[in-house]
């Protein structure tokens, strides 16, 4: 019989003295527990997502519930067919998600935006005087995301507060209300927003995880899958309906199969078929399918004739 496993997603806006003293303690607790994850530790607090099987996760979570700073987080949980991770990692960082806001830093515990249960949010995505501003990165939306979200051209996070000063004019006069995968990141950009003068903001509690096992609500109005940072990629949140929202990088056809390109100087993540992967050599542009070192041609051995052969036909069919 296989064992049971779960996947837990949590963080905390807490103060941590000594993080970085607690962050090697919490490690050793972690590996000698049997989990995997990454969990992140600043002087600001903690966020983590870690795996392990149901007694492993509830011996975790108890370990942090006897802690005072820790015991009212807000768990999300997930099962899981094994470990989502490979290794266990855990890292002190100067913040436990990158915002970069130097000397505009803010703390979610003192200015944050009003946070919304999933059917007020629900209900928030079918006003139509509200704006829903996705606070994820572009990979990540353009895999699954809220019917009807604004996506951000953004591809990492801290890029999200000029992005929102460049477009700010769309916004400004509207009640705006926003969301994430776990939560975290709309702690801190909730609280930027009204700190920018945005006057009306919300955000979705426990994010995009939460919003799916809401027994009412059962993930309605979410399109394709969430993305997740580890090797599940992509789950899936609507529990009424699946609509696949994700376009494969090269011919545009319904897809939620990421990988990264090839050519390891690029790296893009990229939405691509069995069938692209192999007639692209999963590399995004030419430059990268010619690029050495190509990943790819090293990894299925091809030869300098195969590889030739290859990029012909992708001239020939352009």
């Amino acid at each position: 019989m296989n064992e049971q496993y779960r996947v837990l997603l949590y963080y905390k806006y807490v103060t941590i003295e000594n993080p970085e003293m607690y962050t090697q303690e919490h490690l050793n607790f972690c590996k000698n527990l049997g989990l995997k994850g990454r969990i992140l530790v600043a002087e600001e607090g903690i966020n983590g997502t870690v795996s392990g099987t149901y007694e492993q996760t509830e011996a975790y979570m108890d370990y942090m519930k006897q802690d005072s700073r820790f015991e009212d987080i807000m768990w999300k949980i997930d099962e899981s067919d094994g470990h989502a991770f490979k290794k266990m990692f855990v890292r002190f960082r100067p913040e436990i998600v990158t915002l970069n806001l130097e000397k505009d830093d803010l703390d979610p515990n003192e200015v944050t935006g009003q946070y919304l249960s999933p059917n007020e949010f629900k209900e928030a995505i079918l006003d139509e005087d509200t704006i829903v501003i996705d606070a994820r990165n572009d990979y990540e939306y353009d895999l699954g995301h809220f019917r009807g979200a604004v996506r951000p051209d953004i591809h990492n996070f801290r890029e999200l507060p000029e992005w929102i000063r460049e477009n700010k004019e769309q916004f400004m006069d509207k009640r705006v209300v926003t969301y994430c995968t776990g939560g975290i990141r709309c702690e801190k950009f909730s609280g930027w927003l009204l700190k920018e003068g945005f006057e009306d903001v919300g955000q979705l509690h426990g994010g995009i995880a939460t919003y799916a096992n809401d027994p009412e609500v059962q993930g309605e109005l979410w399109d394709g899958k969430m993305y997740v940072f580890d090797t599940r990629i992509g789950v899936d949140i609507n529990k009424k309906e699946h609509v696949v929202v994700g376009k494969d990088w090269f011919d545009g056809s319904p897809c939620e199969r990421y990988v990264n390109c090839a050519n390891p100087k690029c790296n893009r993540q990229m939405l691509c078929s069995e069938e692209n992967e192999f007639k692209y050599m999963r590399s995004c542009s030419h430059e990268c399918r010619t690029s050495s070192p190509n990943l790819y041609v090293i990894q299925n051995n091809l030869s300098e004739k195969e590889v030739e052969e290859r990029l012909a036909t992708i001239e020939e069919n352009k």
